[in-house]
């Protein structure tokens, strides 16, 4: 361990480090009273604090310092399970990212008929909160479904519907897109069941034909193609740890 290590690092040096500005920039995030360590905002640019054990927040979002974490966003395809290895052989999130050096897990599951964001990650703690239910993260679908929705849908899914392991209701409901005999809908729940969506719309009688997740909090899948990964943004992974109270 270096002494500079053992006494601390200068916190404007770790802002800089870890990307969030340039040192100078950083000094004037500190004496704006916009840094917080370890939950105390933080005006003195002589403050020392220790990278591996402190937490940093800026504007209220926590930055990441160590350079071990890794967290991406995949687009999964439809017919991939969502599994690191699968011993029938069968195609699996492991395929897409083989050959990375960090031991990486998927954070939530999406059926092998349905595409879209699916979150990759070594960093457990995130993980964790991420898939527990208390924190209520919200997740975004795109559903193709059959038939014409009627006009109080909407209504009725906010309210709650009644499922075989419990109530069920969305966040938000709306009608994207109408043509004979199918309806595009965007949903947004914080449920995290399985089949949830495919079940909820089953019900309302409103099966459906083709489902993909285009959000978790504020990370979108956006314009990525089936099949790529890419790295969280700072700003992202700042979201995703703001939404679990990290």
């Amino acid at each position: 361990m270096t002494s500079e290590r053992a006494e601390g690092v200068r916190l404007q040096k770790v802002l800089a480090k870890a990307g969030v500005a340039s040192r100078r920039a950083a000094e004037d995030l500190i004496a704006r009273g916009r840094v917080s360590v370890d939950g105390e905002v933080v005006r003195e640019l002589g403050r020392r604090v220790d990278p591996d054990s402190s937490v940093i927040h800026v504007d209220g979002t926590r930055v990441l310092l160590s350079e071990d974490l890794v967290h991406l966003a995949l687009n999964k395809p439809r017919g991939v399970h969502s599994t690191m290895t699968d011993d029938q052989g069968r195609p699996c999130v492991g395929d897409l990212v083989r050959g990375r050096r960090e031991r990486l897990f998927h954070i939530g599951r999406l059926d092998a008929d349905t595409e879209g964001l699916l979150l990759l990650s070594n960093d457990g703690d995130l993980a964790h909160r991420l898939m527990h239910p208390s924190f209520e993260v919200r997740k975004t679908y795109l559903a193709e479904v059959e038939g014409t929705v009627p006009r109080g849908l909407g209504k009725r899914l906010r309210a709650g519907v009644e499922l075989a392991d419990g109530p069920v209701r969305v966040d938000e409901f709306r009608v994207k897109d109408a043509r004979p005999g199918r309806t595009l809908v965007e949903i947004v729940l914080h449920e995290g069941r399985k089949h949830i969506v495919r079940r909820l719309l089953a019900e309302v009688g409103h099966p459906v034909r083709k489902l993909v997740r285009t959000a978790i909090g504020e990370v979108q899948l956006g314009s990525a193609k089936p099949g790529s990964v890419r790295p969280l943004t700072r700003a992202e992974v700042g979201s995703l740890y703001r939404a679990v109270d990290l």
